[in-house]
């Protein structure tokens, strides 16, 4: 075991394919990551990920003072099952994780939405865990407005819809709505409602038939735009803007939405989002903490939060609604952000170093 004032070693770990070589530090995307890294004096590992690699991966792992993961929940039909197992085992030997697998369950899938739904942050937010129950509540909750659904685990739009209804029934076969996937060229469709249920069975079906489908209301200043607040541990080290056009009224003469336009990266001081970092700050992050059961200690060097901009209030204010928490495969980050990250992974590491020495 090296001595304590030895560099911390880290590991950055990303999902790649049987027979991939870790690509050369230029091409590679989180080049300035390693960089930062190594100018705060870590000594940095690259881990490809797959699964066929578990085992390679799972003894490098032992060896380092933490590991860092850039892993999306599923991707060409895998998910994190065994990435996970490998994780939970490392920070059982006392290497540090960012993100621990049970911290990302416990905020990083959608159904945080509900959890946190009391927050100031919160909205009308409910979930399914079965068709049944889809069948059974999203009817009534349609007619008060257009929902969005979204599958417990996903990225890139997949398994997000937004269903307005179009024709009411008496009887929940007879309903028919009208949907738009959040994937990238998805179409607006007309169908019954029992038929898009159909189509939502392989989310409930996900992880074992544990998953489950979260519904909140759509938000009507969603064409304004979506922050996204990045955190480190409990602390804001930068902000995103993106004019998020995935489920927006496709324009006249077409049923597909628009394309989106670039996403703009910020530190954390860009003066018109101070209201909103005042509110993570001085109370948020630490009421998602308790309610969520997470130390600080255990959030992740790098994660965010998504808002869309929710009714103003009286005197004219934004209000803020949450539409997701990501801390796994958060990439691309604010330059701002690095120096941050890699510092509260140092030092996580070192404290991580020092309890095994104990």
């Amino acid at each position: 075991m090296p001595g304590s004032t030895s560099p911390a070693r880290v590991g950055i770990l990303w999902r790649g394919r049987p027979g991939d070589e870790a690509p050369k530090r230029e091409d590679n995307r989180l080049h300035a990551i390693f960089d930062e890294f190594e100018a705060q004096g870590a000594v940095t590992e690259p881990l490809v990920f797959f699964e066929e690699a578990a085992d390679g991966i799972r003894r490098r792992i032992a060896s380092l003072d933490a590991v860092l993961t850039w892993v999306d929940p599923i991707v060409r039909g895998r998910d994190r099952s065994v990435r996970d197992a490998i994780l939970r085992d490392a920070a059982a030997a006392g290497v540090y994780v960012s993100a621990h697998p049970d911290v990302i369950a416990k905020i990083g899938t959608k159904d945080v939405l509900v959890r946190t739904s009391g927050m100031e942050w919160g909205s009308d937010t409910h979930l399914y865990r079965s068709p049944a129950e889809l069948t059974a509540q999203l009817p009534a909750r349609l007619r008060s407005g257009p929902r969005v659904l979204k599958q417990l685990r996903g990225s890139t739009g997949d398994g997000v819809w937004k269903v307005e209804l179009v024709d009411d029934a008496p009887r929940s076969d007879g309903i028919a709505v009208q949907v738009l996937h959040a994937l990238r060229g998805s179409r607006v469709e007309k169908l019954l409602l029992k038929d898009f249920v159909d189509r939502c069975a392989p989310y409930f079906a996900a992880f074992a038939g544990t998953s489950c489908i979260v519904d909140q209301p759509y938000q009507a200043r969603l064409g304004e735009g979506m922050i996204r607040a990045y955190m480190s541990h409990d602390r804001v080290v930068g902000f995103g803007h993106q004019f998020v056009t995935a489920l927006l009224p496709p324009p006249p003469g077409t049923d597909e939405s628009p394309p989106p336009p670039p996403r703009y990266y910020f530190g954390p001081s860009k003066p018109e989002f101070q209201p909103l970092k005042a509110k993570l700050e001085s109370g948020w992050i630490a009421e998602m903490q308790r309610l969520c059961d997470v130390e600080t200690a255990d959030l992740p060097a790098i994660w965010d939060a998504d808002f869309l901009l929710g009714p103003r209030t009286s005197s004219g204010e934004d209000t803020y609604v949450l539409c997701e928490i990501n801390v796994s495969g958060v990439f691309p980050l604010p330059d701002e952000s690095i120096a941050p990250l890699a510092s509260a992974a140092i030092q996580s590491a070192l404290a991580a170093r020092s309890r095994r020495k104990g």
